[in-house]
């Protein structure tokens, strides 16, 4: 069990509290208030580019016409977009199913019970309950609890952290190393590599992490001025994520805001910047962001598959880089991206060129 520490107010206490108007702290720049809209209506819209939806079912498939046009539909998605919806992706209904219900049940409990599973970033415990509670650079937060837990691999799994045995939480995950393994294979195919090559260069399967986020998205009064996550890209090499249907996530493509719809029984995967660094940019990590709305909790479940973070250099394959196309990345662990991330974020927000 972990010590119960003394927090300041949730998101979801924030919500429920009666207030009409939010907090200062979370009230995004004018510069991006212009660019929020109303998320129901914005995933009505039928025109202009969608986020892609992939069918692999042909991924592993005897007939060899029929995996290199699956294999190409997903190169193709993850070099034009970096995101898509996967279906008949081979993790069960009923699975994700039980895997919503779980995540659900936790943050159905009183804030109080959930305190008892409070992460605590200043030791460097960040596995948890949480929400963003220090400000960054620019002062603002985001409208988000969530719980952070490394479930993959087993023996780096701290079972303490869940309030019981999370194990609609182990087997989705080793569903998901499985589907990792598939994808990275075509994609390095894709790049004119051997099919192990990506998850070889990512830390293979036994270097491999998985971490799943669960972010808690309460009703906002006014979610025209917040953003549940800011606009980012993610550092693993993929992320999946699964949702309760009800629409949040906005992809930053060819320079304007676009919804992705809510597509049932798909999972929603991301190109990380680990192999946009690897690929040398062929494919795309995609600038994302959540909106939240007055009308539904939204939560979504998100596994980041990252590498290790000291063990492994991160620069573009050598195959990728020519005299035409120079490599773009300098080597750097997957740490010391996160921190390069991090230090050129503070710099832009502080108006540094």
């Amino acid at each position: 069990m972990v010590t119960t520490m003394v927090a300041p107010s949730r998101v979801e206490s924030l919500a429920s509290s009666g207030i009409q108007s939010i907090p200062k702290e979370y009230v995004r720049p004018q510069e991006e208030l212009t660019s929020i809209g109303n998320i129901f209506e914005e995933e009505k819209k039928h025109e202009g580019p969608q986020v892609p939806t992939i069918d692999l079912e042909d991924l592993v498939s005897e007939d060899k016409e029929a995996r290199e046009r699956c294999h190409e539909a997903l190169k193709k998605a993850a070099t034009e977009w970096g995101v898509m919806h996967l279906v008949n992706h081979g993790v069960p209904e009923e699975l994700m199913d039980r895997v919503r219900v779980a995540g659900e049940g936790f943050f159905n409990q009183p804030v109080e019970e959930k305190e008892k599973y409070a992460n605590d970033h200043a030791s460097g415990n960040i596995q948890g309950y949480g929400s963003k509670l220090a400000n960054n650079a620019c002062g603002q937060l985001e409208w988000e609890d969530y719980f952070f837990h490394l479930v993959h691999p087993e023996d780096k799994r701290d079972m303490k952290i869940w309030p019981k045995n999370p194990s609609d939480y182990i087997e989705y995950a080793k569903h998901l190393r499985g589907l990792t393994t598939k994808v990275l294979s075509a994609l390095s195919l894709g790049l004119g590599l051997k099919e192990d090559r990506l998850e070889t260069e990512v830390g293979g399967k036994d270097e491999h992490l998985i971490q799943m986020k669960i972010n808690y998205y309460p009703k906002c009064p006014q979610p025209e001025l917040a953003l549940g996550v800011e606009a980012h890209t993610d550092v693993s090499a993929l992320t999946f994520i699964l949702h309760n249907m009800v629409p949040g996530l906005q992809l930053f493509y060819e320079g304007k805001w676009v919804t992705a719809k809510c597509v049932p029984n798909s999972i929603i995967m991301h190109i990380g910047d680990t192999v946009e660094i690897l690929s040398n940019g062929k494919y795309k990590s995609i600038l994302h962001r959540g909106l939240v709305n007055k009308e539904k909790v939204r939560i979504s479940w998100a596994a980041f598959c990252e590498p290790p973070k000291e063990k492994i250099i991160l620069k573009p394959l050598p195959e990728t880089v020519s005299e035409t196309e120079p490599a773009l990345y300098p080597p750097r662990t997957f740490s010391q991206h996160i921190e390069h991330k991090l230090f050129r974020k503070t710099q832009e927000l502080n108006g540094a060129k």
